[in-house]
């Protein structure tokens, strides 16, 4: 296993982190981790900090694996499969968390989830035929916002929420609708090899 393997693998231990960290029953078990009332009227609970601080960590992973890959000739079939899982796992198990504890609207989550298996589906039809779709910008810049847009969301939208600013809501509504885009760019990319009877 190569260096960017490493990293890669890097993420989907952190991502395992956080969905523990998220999900496991504390106050079942007698446990309560801290929580802090910042200016009075906003209620933090610190393992979403620190599962914020995790999931910045593993989003800069997802930047260096793929330099270092390129970079220094790491890139192979097992580090690419490796890698698409790790971003899914990391981003999804979130949306699903967050939609089920009352943080985000649902639908975000549904709309990603949606989108993923159909961009995933696209591109395996097209790899099957021994071709490739590009990854687009757009599909670049709507993960940028969905990661920035998470990590608001985990830092209960501070400092912005201090200043009744929904920064991390616009984020994530911005990139919803910038991953249904990408979608259908990836259709229409895909389209010369699909068939359609």
């Amino acid at each position: 296993m190569n260096l960017a393997n490493k990293i890669t693998m890097s993420r989907i231990v952190l991502s395992i982190v956080i969905m523990i960290l998220l999900l496991f029953p504390f106050e079942g078990l007698g446990l309560e981790l801290p929580s802090y009332l910042v200016n009075g009227n906003i209620h933090v609970e610190l393992k979403y900090i620190i599962a914020g601080v995790l999931f910045i960590i593993a989003s800069l992973t997802d930047f260096f694996d793929g330099r270092v890959a390129r970079k220094y000739n790491m890139v192979t079939d097992f580090g690419k499969m490796v890698d698409a899982i790790s971003d899914k796992m990391l981003t999804n198990s979130l949306l699903v968390i967050l939609s089920s504890n009352g943080m985000i609207s649902p639908v975000i989550a549904v709309i990603f989830i949606v989108r993923d298996i159909a961009v995933d589906t696209i591109k395996m039809i097209v790899g099957n035929k021994g071709k490739a779709v590009a990854a687009i910008g757009i599909a670049k810049l709507k993960t940028a916002t969905l990661m920035f847009g998470l990590v608001f969301t985990l830092f209960y939208n501070l400092p912005f929420e201090l200043i009744g600013i929904r920064v991390s809501d616009v984020l994530l509504i911005i990139s919803a609708i910038l991953s249904v885009v990408s979608a259908f760019q990836y259709f229409i990319m895909a389209k010369p090899y699909i068939e359609v009877k």
